[in-house]
């Protein structure tokens, strides 16, 4: 199971936060390097001044969305056309073209994503269909992805709630607690090979096709729903192009897609000075601009990604649509702010494992010996 789910907790104040009604928010002191902390520390909740920052972006274009979506869907399929005729001529050509086809079907992914904020469309309606349909190209049950998503957003950076939708993540004193087994198991799902490699294509594929005890009727509606709807796709295309034509066309563009997308959501909190705090000191505002990344992307990356690398604008207004998000985070200087994160710069992100609460950054395993020897040296030992 790529998320680690023990523990998990809806907590119905912060999701409505996260909806759009934020609020209580203390004033953001004692940031980190990454940021510019005269700007940042200006905002205080009183005044609101970050909200009127975000509210002029949170209203969709019809335009832009139905524009976004005859590039992205007209595309994508396409580009499964154009593999299944090249079946007959080279298998490596239909390869090829499941790196584009991945690229599609990951801002495909994305408008599944702002419908399940109900930023897409004004309407609750029209969210909730295409958010149905988009998902099911991404094998994902809409309503129960959103209402787990939804959690995150509520409770990321939270040492004392995690396992909602986030990468599982142990502070060095938990992972010193742990069995010898149970270490193993935690470096195990923290190796770049099985966290890119193997468990994106299992959550896709196998993961979102069960519900899990606690779950409430919508969500295990909407995974029958989505399993249902699969099935016939599965069906149609095995008596039309066959079982076999299906699985060589669609196969390479979902592990392609699955990695991208697991990629692009580890690296949005996965970095060393990001953001967390126990759930007494946890602030909502703070999380956004401090431990959701801006991650600075090559254009061609960031059409593709869905303009997802401004998740610090994001996380502190879920409400905007993708296609907003980068004129909301050139409005404001608190956006400008926080420092970013490049493509090259983000692969040091594969060495850290562990959360240091001392020194508050995220650390890889090498540190525990230098935390061990500095345990051992303190006067009490």
């Amino acid at each position: 199971m790529l998320w680690n789910q023990a523990g998990s907790r809806l907590r119905v104040a912060a999701v409505k936060r996260q909806l759009g009604a934020v609020g209580n928010s203390r004033p953001l002191t004692d940031l980190k390097k990454r940021n510019d902390s005269k700007v940042i520390n200006s905002i205080d909740s009183k005044d609101r001044s970050w909200r009127k920052a975000v509210a002029k972006y949170e209203t969709p274009s019809l335009g832009r969305s139905i524009g976004q979506i005859a590039s992205t869907i007209i595309p994508y399929f396409a580009l499964l056309y154009l593999m299944y005729l090249a079946l007959d001529v080279s298998y490596w050509i239909t390869l090829g073209l499941a790196i584009p086809a991945a690229g599609f079907l990951v801002r495909n992914f994305i408008i599944f994503h702002d419908c399940g904020h109900g930023s897409f469309f004004k309407s609750r309606k029209a969210n909730r269909i295409l958010g149905f349909f988009t998902a099911l190209l991404t094998f994902m049950p809409s309503y129960y992805w959103s209402h787990q998503h939804a959690k995150h957003h509520a409770s990321a950076g939270d040492l004392d709630h995690r396992g909602d939708g986030d990468v599982w993540t142990l502070t060095v004193q938990e992972y010193l607690a742990l069995s010898r087994w149970k270490r193993i198991a935690y470096r195990i799902y923290r190796n770049p090979f099985f966290l890119f490699g193997v468990a994106p294509l299992y959550l896709f594929s196998v993961h979102y096709r069960y519900w899990r005890p606690g779950d409430n009727t919508r969500v295990r509606w909407s995974t029958v729903r989505t399993n249902v709807a699969l099935l016939g796709i599965v069906v149609a295309a095995s008596l039309t192009i066959g079982l076999k034509a299906y699985l060589m066309i669609q196969l390479p563009i979902m592990i392609v897609a699955t990695s991208a997308g697991v990629w692009l959501f580890y690296v949005q909190h996965q970095f060393e000075n990001t953001y967390w705090e126990r759930h007494g000191e946890w602030d909502y505002v703070r999380h956004a601009l401090e431990g959701s990344s801006f991650y600075k992307l090559p254009r061609i990356l960031q059409w593709f990604s869905g303009n997802i690398g401004f998740h610090h604008v994001h996380h502190l207004s879920p409400r905007i649509p993708n296609y907003n998000l980068e004129k909301c985070h050139e409005s404001h200087p608190m956006f400008q702010a926080v420092k970013h994160i490049t493509l090259w710069s983000s692969l040091k992100s594969l060495g850290y494992r562990l959360w240091d609460e001392e020194r508050k950054k995220l650390v890889g395993f090498s540190y525990v010996s230098v935390y061990l020897d500095k345990q051992a040296a303190l006067p009490d030992h």
